[in-house]
């Protein structure tokens, strides 16, 4: 019997891509996932009502990570198991690794008190989404926050005392495409650990494989057996430290799960 695939992915810049969140140039693979049953876990940045909006558009059913490891949501059906240390969180089983939303909107407004940074709470939606090239309603399912708060440094030499900061005061910051993004004590390759150990209860022996375009999902790509990194849209990638997807955003990605898939 061959070894059950897992594939854990980005969203932003890598299944969609950097310049208009089109996933077009991936549609063959996500077919050839469908016709072959493998589960497709998207682990990202973003929230849980933005993530549902992509889910619903794919036609994706499977468990998800939001908010950088913040929280893992396992629809309820999934697992013939039970599940311990879990919430129900509407039709969902939910993982909580993240810490409460209004911790890090605290945490924020201290910092704005010594140093010049602009984050997701306070922008309106309609700043959020010219900001990040979205659309209004998806910059308003991006202001739904559960686990992680999204911040821009506004003067670059205050960036090293700001993360100095952070550190300091016990909590933890990544690098996304375009934000800084303010956590607690999670990140995106313990989520995917929990989440592949479920798995494996389910299916015995797997094989993870994990693709993205950032630092952000460095440590999804150390938690896997096989890491990918598309490029990004100047034609660059992240690190050399990971296999290569040749294409940028969902065109390389396209190309490397038909490679591992096939």
């Amino acid at each position: 019997m061959q070894m059950k695939k897992i594939i854990f992915t980005d969203l932003d810049g890598t299944l969609l891509d950097p310049g208009d969140y089109s996933y077009e140039k991936a549609k063959n693979a996500l077919e050839l996932l469908k016709k072959k049953e493998i589960p497709l876990i998207f682990c990202t940045s973003k929230t849980r009502a933005e993530i549902e909006f992509w889910r619903k558009k794919i036609g994706n059913n499977d468990p998800f990570i939001s908010e950088n490891g913040g929280g893992i949501f396992v629809p309820k059906d999934y697992f013939s198991f039970k599940i311990q240390s879990v919430k129900e969180y509407n039709n969902y089983f939910l993982i909580k690794l993240g810490i409460n939303y209004s911790q890090l909107i605290d945490f924020i407004n201290f910092l704005k008190e010594k140093y010049n940074i602009r984050s997701f709470s306070d922008m309106s939606s309609k700043e959020i989404a010219v900001d990040a090239n979205l659309e209004l309603t998806q910059a308003e399912l991006a202001k739904k926050r559960e686990f992680d708060l999204p911040f821009k440094i506004l003067n670059k030499k205050q960036e090293k005392n700001i993360l100095n900061e952070i550190d300091k005061h016990g909590l933890n910051y990544t690098i996304g495409g375009r934000y800084y993004h303010l956590l607690g004590d999670n990140n995106k390759g313990e989520a995917v650990k929990i989440l592949s150990d479920l798995f494996r209860r389910k299916y015995g022996d797997i094989k993870t494989i994990a693709i993205g375009d950032s630092e952000n999902d460095f440590q999804m790509l150390d938690s896997v057996n096989e890491g990918f990194l598309v490029k990004k849209k100047n034609g660059s990638y992240a690190s050399n430290k990971y296999k290569k997807a040749k294409g940028v955003g969902p065109e390389g990605w396209n190309k490397i799960v038909q490679q591992e898939v096939l």
